[in-house]
């Protein structure tokens, strides 16, 4: 009779054992799916938003101001929004002849410039992207700078998203618009005055190439003092200018 209850208690406990355990694993999948629920809506609330309002910053911004205020300068944002008709012909024709030939064509993806890229990567320590236009504004406008897996499936993601969402019309002017193009200068607008003292209406062809090709890496390159290897790029951009026809967005 005593053994039977001491089986019985047992029992009893591991049941108890196995139940809690069994409930910990539930919460967690209920908070799982609860995270990517809530996920799911703001970056759904944040795509919408952004197809009718500027966005106000990018994380890039913030991180480049900490940047600057650790080597002891003051916080800059030079920004200023241009709608996409107050911008140049010049500059969007330069941006697809520079970062995306293929623009008005695909759906957010190049699957052969991705290909190339991971060709050429492979044989080189020089990294090479092989990123769309909505792509980098999926990167520039909701994430953030690191080179990972994780970022990379989330821009992914978003991309997605803006060209199910967005005409190809307002990723390109969000792109111009909230681009890096110097220390604390972001957008076409801001860096057209910084480089050629005008507005960015008024980019000539020579210009709008001088600016995009230092699109790459605008911290490191300047518009207005190109190295040699930069003025073989401008050259091209404005080859690929004419080449591409007219741009209908």
């Amino acid at each position: 009779m005593h053994t039977t209850k001491n089986s019985n208690t047992k029992s009893s406990n591991s049941r108890k054992k196995g139940g809690k355990f069994s409930g910990i694993i539930r919460l967690a999948l209920r908070i799982v799916k609860l995270t990517f629920i809530l996920f799911f809506g703001l970056s759904l609330f944040g795509v919408l938003l952004y197809r009718f309002v500027p966005p106000p910053f990018t994380w890039l911004m913030i991180e480049r101001g900490f940047q600057q205020k650790a080597r002891g300068k003051d916080w800059k944002i030079d920004k200023h929004w241009k709608s996409f008709d107050d911008i140049s012909d010049n500059m969007k024709r330069a941006a697809v002849a520079a970062e995306d030939q293929t623009f008005l064509e695909h759906h957010g993806f190049d699957f052969h410039a991705i290909e190339k890229a991971i060709e050429k990567n492979s044989h080189s320590k020089k990294l090479i992207g092989g990123s769309t236009i909505s792509q980098q504004v999926a990167k520039n406008v909701f994430l953030w700078e690191e080179r990972s897996l994780l970022r990379k499936g989330v821009e992914a993601y978003f991309t997605v998203l803006i060209e199910v969402f967005w005409s190809k019309k307002r990723i390109m002017e969000i792109y111009l618009n909230e681009i890096e193009m110097g220390d604390g200068i972001y957008g076409i607008e801001a860096a057209s005055q910084a480089y050629f003292h005008k507005p960015a209406s008024d980019l000539t062809k020579h210009e709008a190439a001088a600016i995009a090709v230092i699109f790459p890496s605008p911290l490191r390159w300047s518009a207005t003092n190109p190295t040699q290897y930069l003025k073989h790029r401008q050259y091209l951009i404005m080859k690929n200018m004419k080449r591409l026809g007219p741009l209908d967005f």
